[in-house]
């Protein structure tokens, strides 16, 4: 019998996915990951909290398979909370739930995975993983309203020769509920959580000050040359693209453009100076190619479920450059941009 490290987080997906699983034939092992300080109240309940991991046992019981929890604090912290504070003081917006997948639910579990001996790591991410006899190929799930793979491309070819979505090939979440309750899951309606999962209440900039101890000075908002508009409450307050929360009385809607550091200044244009025709892509991850070495057409997603656009991404000595066929909204640097082939994804890597 095949052998599965399922992670399971409490709620609908993960237990659904496990117990897909074992109906499929495979041993089940589940494990949740403890990714909160328990001395430190700052941080969330949403995910990786100790009512997660009780959740979680009570599915694995429910399911007659075996369950282990792991503190993982420490490394969450160090890998994920951390560099999404420096992140902010740089003046970029970062993406935590990508590095959370990368460097703990496909970095730890994956060391668990060949610790155990199982065969596969088993998650309740909605995305598809192929083979097409030469290279395995990560996909977008059935369920476009629910896909996953923007926040998945940075995995190789033997993390994925090693992991399972099962949620992949149903066709809404609507089935995956229904799924649940078949199986008698009391989450089976349990809402889905939208924030990250340390910041429950969305205000970044409020954790980041608890985190750090810092007070982040206020400075000016300032047009494209330069004359004051008002003044913004701390850098690591705002994002490129933000226009709400901004506090300003313009003539017409106004847009966070740049973030100055030096001058601790934030710019403020109308929308038509968001829009630029090319963006540059470092740190890139190739799963269904090897590196291009000329220029080729792709679609490409620069935030978590935004629509794609068509674009030519251009290889240089440092990444890619990607120039869009029509000019749009200005992506934060810090964030993501993958590209894709239909529903596979070719790559992706982060925004300079």
């Amino acid at each position: 019998m095949k052998k599965a490290l399922i992670a399971m987080s409490g709620g609908v997906d993960s237990s659904v996915a496990a117990a897909l699983m074992l109906e499929s034939g495979y041993e089940g092992v589940g494990i949740t990951m403890k990714l909160h300080p328990e001395s430190k109240e700052i941080y969330g309940e949403k995910c990786g909290s100790p009512q997660d991991a009780a959740d979680a046992a009570a599915v694995a019981r429910r399911l007659g398979m075996a369950f282990e929890a792991v503190d993982c604090s420490d490394e969450f912290v160090r890998t994920v909370v951390e560099p999404f504070v420096r992140s902010y003081e740089a003046g970029q917006t970062p993406n935590p739930c990508i590095e959370c997948n990368r460097h703990m639910k496909f970095g730890r579990l994956y060391q668990r995975v060949k610790e155990l001996g199982c065969d596969k790591v088993v998650t309740g991410h909605y995305a598809r993983v192929t083979f097409d006899g030469e290279r395995y190929l990560l996909q977008r799930a059935k369920d476009k309203r629910k896909d996953q793979s923007y926040v998945l491309y940075f995995l190789s070819q033997e993390q994925l020769a090693h992991t399972c979505f099962p949620l992949g090939e149903i066709e809404s979440k609507e089935q995956v509920r229904a799924l649940a309750a078949e199986r008698g899951f009391d989450n089976a309606l349990r809402p889905d959580s939208q924030d990250i999962c340390f910041v429950p209440d969305g205000a970044y900039a409020d954790f980041i000050s608890r985190y750090t101890g810092k007070d982040y000075p206020e400075g000016d908002f300032v047009d494209l040359e330069g004359n004051v508009l008002g003044r913004h409450k701390g850098l690591i307050g705002y994002t490129v693209g933000q226009r709400r929360g901004l506090g300003l009385a313009l003539p017409q809607p106004g847009y966070v453009i740049e973030k100055n550091l030096q001058k601790n200044e934030i710019v403020v244009a109308p929308r038509e100076a968001l829009l630029i025709e090319r963006i540059c892509v470092g740190e890139v991850n190739w799963i269904a190619i090897q590196p291009p070495v000329s220029a080729l057409r792709a679609e490409v997603v620069t935030r978590y479920q935004a629509p794609p656009v068509q674009a030519t991404l251009i290889p240089e000595s440092d990444g890619i450059t990607v120039l869009f066929d029509t000019p749009q909204k200005r992506p934060a640097a810090g964030q993501s941009a993958v590209f894709y082939d239909g529903d596979t994804v070719l790559g992706g890597g982060i925004i300079k």
